[in-house]
């Protein structure tokens, strides 16, 4: 079955390709800390993205939708160049903007559950559901990691993303699946 909507279409694309960016960057965040239990946590959430990546492409496959040449190219062009840089910027930047980066990738998954239901569609509520509470899982970890540093206040003003987020999910309250037409809504 084809998907008679561009928008959705090409979200789908560009979420399987900056799936591999995220981990490609996770995988040099985590060789760049020192700290063992941050290595770990890192190198959890790659293997999350991955695991993201080859949901998304399962939805390619069911409905024919094919690999971005342009997305999956400039995706892997900045996840390499993100990984490089994690050996340079220091400890914080890459905590900070993996934190920013998985604060917008929760509506993504949203997004796509919102425009599946548009279509009638809601049989992939459930995975789209999990992938973006795991992405508010990531971006919270991130947050914590560097809540307390002077850094924080003024990246906040410069880059929009803190102690605020780029989405409406509490982890603390949930909404069931059932009820998660709430979230990314603008």
């Amino acid at each position: 079955m084809k998907l008679q909507h561009p928008q959705l279409v090409d979200l789908i694309q560009m979420a399987y390709s900056a799936e591999k960016a995220a981990a490609f960057a996770y995988i040099g965040h985590a060789a760049s800390v020192k700290n063992n239990e941050e290595k770990v946590a890192i190198k959890q959430i790659e293997i999350d993205e991955w695991n993201h990546r080859a949901e998304v492409m399962l939805l390619m496959k069911e409905y024919d939708i094919p690999v971005s040449k342009w997305y999956e190219f400039k995706f892997h062009v900045i996840g390499k160049l993100i990984s490089g840089s994690c050996f340079v910027i220091g400890w914080f930047m890459p905590f900070y903007f993996a934190g920013r980066l998985e604060s917008g990738n929760v509506c993504e998954y949203f997004r796509m559950k919102h425009y599946f239901n548009s279509l009638g569609v809601k049989k992939h509520d459930v995975v789209l559901y999990e992938m973006g509470m795991k992405e508010k899982e990531h971006e919270v970890y991130f947050l914590e990691q560097i809540k307390d540093s002077k850094l924080l206040p003024f990246f906040e003003k410069l880059f929009f993303w803190g102690k605020s987020s780029f989405n409406n999910i509490d982890l603390d309250k949930k909404y069931p699946v059932e009820q998660s037409d709430i979230y990314c809504k603008k």
